[in-house]
């Protein structure tokens, strides 16, 4: 829970320093400016405030790790719910409504998991999880996403160790320690090459490369 509050609050602080143009500039996303990033960083505020607020007595049947749909393939930005990110995004048109709008429904997104009860179970995606689990598969989704935005701060050192452990378990093996987590986040979810000196380190992994997480 704590690690959650942690790297949203500084995702959130991270966007808001940003500089207008760099709302403009490719992204860590394949296919995505910054600003399309940004947007989708609304959508995924939105998502959780939306979970928090579906709850259910079922039986888990996801947790932090397997909530993940992996894929071997990047994305383009040509899937449908991606395009439709971009076009909601140049919608806004000025940085400053988009940083306003985030601002807005993350703060709300962060107290309400501030607030929520860890060991309730909610819906997402036709699964049920922990909140637990839930708020703690988003840390990955902040921390990846922080690492995609250009010429910041790095995420919280907690937040890019557990993504990191969350991938090892997904890969089903450990990365170099010789790596730093930040790297190994960002070659092994696709978001760049191995060097041919960080191939070698990876081994037989990087046959299995990449692990996206959807």
């Amino acid at each position: 829970m704590e690690e959650f509050s942690r790297s949203w609050t500084a995702l959130l602080a991270a966007v808001a320093d940003l500089p207008d143009e760099a709302f403009n500039r490719p992204s860590g996303c394949a296919g995505w400016l910054v600003r399309d990033l940004v947007c989708h960083l609304v959508i995924d505020a939105q998502d959780v405030l939306i979970t928090l607020a579906t709850p259910t007595d079922a039986e888990p049947t996801r947790n932090a790790v397997t909530y993940w749909e992996v894929s071997g393939v990047p994305p383009t930005g040509d899937d449908p719910l991606d395009a439709l990110t971009t076009r909601l995004a140049a919608a806004y048109g000025e940085p400053w409504l988009l940083k306003f709008h985030l601002d807005d429904v993350g703060s709300a997104a962060g107290r309400a998991a501030r607030l929520a009860d860890p060991d309730s179970r909610v819906g997402t995606r036709d699964q049920v999880l922990t909140v637990r689990d839930f708020l703690s598969a988003y840390v990955v989704e902040w921390t990846l996403h922080h690492l995609d935005l250009p010429d910041v701060d790095p995420p919280p050192a907690e937040g890019l160790a557990r993504s990191r452990e969350v991938l090892e378990e997904i890969a089903g093996s450990a990365f170099p320690a010789s790596l730093p987590d930040a790297d190994v986040l960002r070659i092994g979810t696709g978001r760049r090459e191995p060097t041919a000196a960080e191939r070698a380190e990876l081994g037989d992994l990087a046959a299995g490369l990449p692990f996206v997480l959807g």
